[in-house]
Formats: C-alpha cells, structure tokens, sequence
C-alpha cells in the first residue's frame, strides 16, 4: 500500500511531466511560427518604418555596414529572406541586408528620372498640371491605371506617371 506522501510525489511528478510537455509543445510551436513567415512570397515591396537604417553586406551585424539609410518611407524591394533579415534593393539598385522589423509592407514609391515630374489632377497628360515634383521625393503609394499612378506627397494628392516612379508595379 502506497503512502500518501507516495501518492503525492506521483501526482506531482505526473503535473510536472505534462508541464514539460506542455512547455516543449508551446516552444515548437513558437519556433515555427517565424519560420512559416520567412516563407513568404518574394520579391515583394515594403518600405523603411523608422528614421535611420543600416543596410549591411550580410544578414547579421556582425557584417560590415555598406548605406545609411535616413529616409523614413524609401521604399525598398524584398528580394530574400533570412531569420529576421531581409535582402533588399533601392531605386539605384544598391543591394544589402536589412533588420525585418524596421520595414513596413507599406506602398510607398520615389521619384525617379531626370528633371522634375508632373503631378496632375487626373490620370492623363492632358490634366490640369497641379505641382511639379523633384526626383527623389518620396510618397504614399495609391492605385495605379493606365500607366499613372496616384501618389500622396506629405498631403498632396494627384497623379504622376508611372514610368517616373520607382515602386509601384510588380516587384
């Protein structure tokens, strides 16, 4: 016949067996939880979320720093994914690995080519004429049609034509 203090030393070795499993189930489950996300379909576009960002030549810091980025909103191809890193390329076609979590799956599309870009009213070369905006200027990315895309610049909203703009499209 079992003691009580027997009996109370199975039941506790039984609740702590079930929390150890309990703990391993959760920690697997845990793991693969990132890494079904790192699966995600790319190339895709995102854009940077904070004010400055290192692009480095490697997925670690270990790497060395190839760009500082200080542009919040430049918008960014996602070409490959590694454990919380992401290889990107910017509208020169620079290449490097940046932290996963400073990036934002936000639309957003810089100003590109020669001389300044009409923004128009409408998506039409024979729209009225609303600003003309420098290369390099970035903005919120809208719908594109018929070659022109709608673009947001800190509140100015109009249409710009999308061969002047690097991010809208397919990736």
């Amino acid at each position: 016949m079992k003691s009580w203090r027997e009996g109370y030393a199975l039941r506790m070795l039984g609740l702590r067996l079930k929390s150890a499993i309990l703990i391993l189930v959760s920690s697997v489950v845990s793991i693969s939880g990132p890494a079904s996300a790192q699966n995600r379909e790319t190339p895709y576009w995102a854009s940077i979320r904070v004010s400055k960002i290192n692009m480095r030549v490697g997925p670690s810091e270990a790497y060395r720093i190839e760009w500082v980025y200080e542009r919040p909103s430049l918008p960014l191809k996602v070409l490959r994914i590694k454990e919380g890193w992401r290889l990107v390329q910017d509208a020169d076609g620079d290449k490097g690995w940046v932290v996963a979590r400073f990036l934002t799956r936000d639309r957003t599309a810089i100003v590109i080519g020669e001389g300044d870009a009409p923004m128009r009213a409408e998506p039409s070369r024979l729209s009225p004429l609303l600003w003309n905006v420098e290369p390099g200027v970035v903005g919120k990315l809208g719908d594109c049609e018929t070659g022109w895309c709608r673009l947001d610049v800190t509140g100015r909203v109009g249409w710009m034509p999308q061969d002047r703009l690097w991010g809208p499209g397919e990736p």
